[in-house]
C-alpha cells in the first residue's frame, strides 16, 4: 500500500465530545483531509510546537520527551498513521538510534506532537485516506469553498471567539502573560493573534 505525506491543517474546538478538539491533517499533494478528534491536553502541546513564539514556562511532556531523545541520540524519522478501527486511528513513530530502527506503537495524537517537535514527517496509507479523507475542492455557485462547512458539519467543529475590541494593547499582552503563566497556552495563541492584528492597524 502507497504512504501518502500529510501536513497539519488546523485545530479547533470539537462540540461533539467533551473536552476534545479535532486536529485536521491534509495531504500535501492533493485536496483531502483527515479529521481527527484528540484530546485537549494533546491540542495544547501540538499548538504549542507550531506557535514558536509562545514559550511554556516549564517542558510539557512531550517536550521532555524530546529533550530525553536528544540526550540519547533518538531521533524520530517518521510517524505513520497505519489503522483506522470503529473510529480510532492507530499510529506508529519510527524511530532510529546508532543505526538502529525501531518501530514506537503510538496514540495519533502524541504522534503528531512529537513529529511536530522533530520535524518528522507525517504518512499514512491511502486506504485510509479512502475511508476517512474528505475532499476540499468542491464550490457552490457563488465560488464559496464549501470545504470548511463540510468538516464543520462532520465533527460538529465550532471555534470559539472572543471579541477582544474593547481592550487595549496593555490589557491584551497583561492577558497573555497572565495566559502563558497559567499554562492555558490556547487562550494564549489566541491573545497573541489578536494582539498582532491590533499592531497591524
Amino acid at each position: 500500500m502507497s504512504l501518502v505525506r500529510l501536513t497539519i491543517k488546523g485545530i479547533s474546538y470539537s462540540q461533539t465530545q467533551s473536552g476534545a478538539y479535532a486536529l485536521v491533517l491534509s495531504e500535501i499533494d492533493g485536496a483531502r483531509t483527515l479529521p481527527i478528534v484528540i484530546g485537549a491536553f494533546e491540542a495544547q502541546s501540538i499548538a504549542i510546537s507550531l506557535e514558536k513564539e509562545i514559550k511554556p514556562p516549564r517542558p510539557l511532556t512531550h517536550d521532555l520527551f524530546k529533550t530525553f531523545a536528544d540526550r540519547f541520540g533518538i531521533i524520530i524519522k517518521q510517524v505513520i498513521i497505519h489503522k483506522l478501527v470503529d473510529g480510532v486511528f492507530y499510529s506508529s513513530l519510527i524511530c532510529e538510534r546508532d543505526g538502529i530502527e525501531e518501530i514506537i506503537d503510538t496514540r495519533t495524537s502524541d504522534a503528531i506532537a512529537l513529529a511536530t517537535r522533530f520535524n518528522s514527517p507525517i504518512f499514512t496509507y491511502e486506504n485510509i485516506l479512502e475511508k476517512a479523507g474528505i475532499f476540499l475542492q468542491n464550490k457552490d455557485e457563488k465560488g464559496t469553498d464549501e470545504s470548511d462547512f463540510e468538516i464543520d458539519h462532520l465533527l460538529s467543529d465550532t471555534v470559539i471567539e472572543t471579541t477582544y475590541d474593547s481592550k487595549t494593547l496593555e490589557e491584551l499582552n497583561n492577558q497573555l502573560d497572565e495566559a502563558v503563566a497559567n499554562e492555558d497556552y490556547e487562550l494564549a495563541a489566541k491573545l497573541r493573534d489578536e494582539i498582532k492584528k491590533k499592531s497591524s492597524k
